[in-house]
């Protein structure tokens, strides 16, 4: 399955977990939105999408720029794994939300996707709209208050993910 990880990135923290992620799963292609064009996720299967969560719950500047871009792209068939950052002690009640606007778009346009994530006890925030049926709709991240949970996080959830993408 050919896949990509597309990412927007306002304080570099995404681009870095983008760029872990992708050497986890044997350096898959990493694309910055803000210089590329949506339309080459076209090109791929399988697609790994990074979003922080900006301000009460907005999207950040470079997704908002091209989600209605989104529109031009047929999403049925395409398997995507969504990973998502937030801060959970600034903004508690919309904790990744940003993943949670995205996860309602693609599900909107077909896109099969997979990569939920349990909520453990760690994590300590009151509200996310990226939580369905009891569990995070892809992997969610705090990257200002838990950044030594991290590494575990992104280590289970590649583990989860990996036999999907590699069929």
């Amino acid at each position: 399955m050919k896949t990509a990880i597309f990412y927007g990135s306002d304080t570099g923290h995404t681009e870095d977990i983008a760029k872990r992620i992708a050497e986890k799963l044997g350096n898959l292609e990493i694309f910055d939105i803000a210089e590329t064009p949506i339309e080459k996720m076209k090109e791929y299967d399988a697609l790994i999408l990074g979003i922080a969560t900006w301000g009460e719950g907005d999207l950040p500047n470079d997704w908002d720029d091209h989600i209605d871009a989104f529109n031009a792209i047929d999403f049925s068939g395409k398997t995507v794994a969504l990973f998502g950052l937030g801060d959970q002690e600034g903004y508690g009640d919309t904790f990744v939300d940003a993943m949670g606007l995205l996860y309602e778009k693609l599900t909107a346009m077909g896109a099969k996707i997979i990569g939920e994530f349990e909520i453990d006890s760690d994590y300590d925030y009151d509200d996310s709209t990226a939580i369905i049926d009891g569990k995070f709709v892809g992997l969610a991240l705090d990257e200002d208050n838990q950044e030594e949970l991290t590494d575990e996080r992104i280590d289970r959830w590649v583990a989860q993910i990996k036999g999907t993408l590699n069929q």
